[in-house]
């Protein structure tokens, strides 16, 4: 009787897709690579090389999320088909933005 599972299915069945993403204004990279079960999110970033292209990023400190929810990368364990995300540092406080788009709309209302 045939064995079902040739050593390559196994192999293939063992490993999950997962992609690894990282953007810029000018440009985007998205990577898709096979991991072991139980790989990091983290993990999965330094395999892909992203850095390769991107080599700004210090994957020892960005926040990196799975499809927009940040997560703790060196303990978040991927599941098939999971998109890493790398996260570019914030030029500026988005509550600090608003706040000052405020108090300048506030003057403004003021000063008419």
């Amino acid at each position: 009787m045939p064995d079902d599972h040739s050593p390559s299915q196994s192999i293939i069945s063992q490993h999950l897709s997962v992609e690894v993403a990282y953007a810029t204004p000018e440009r985007q990279k998205i990577i898709v690579l096979e991991v072991e079960p139980g790989c990091t999110a983290l993990a999965a970033a330094e395999q892909s090389g992203i850095t390769q292209h991107f080599p700004e990023i210090d994957l020892a400190v960005a926040k990196i999320g799975v499809f927009g929810k940040t997560v703790k990368a060196d303990q978040y364990r991927l599941k098939a088909s999971d998109r890493v995300e790398i996260y570019r540092p914030l030029l500026a406080d988005p509550k600090a933005l608003r706040k000052a788009r405020a108090d300048k709309a506030k003057a403004s209302r003021e000063q008419s």
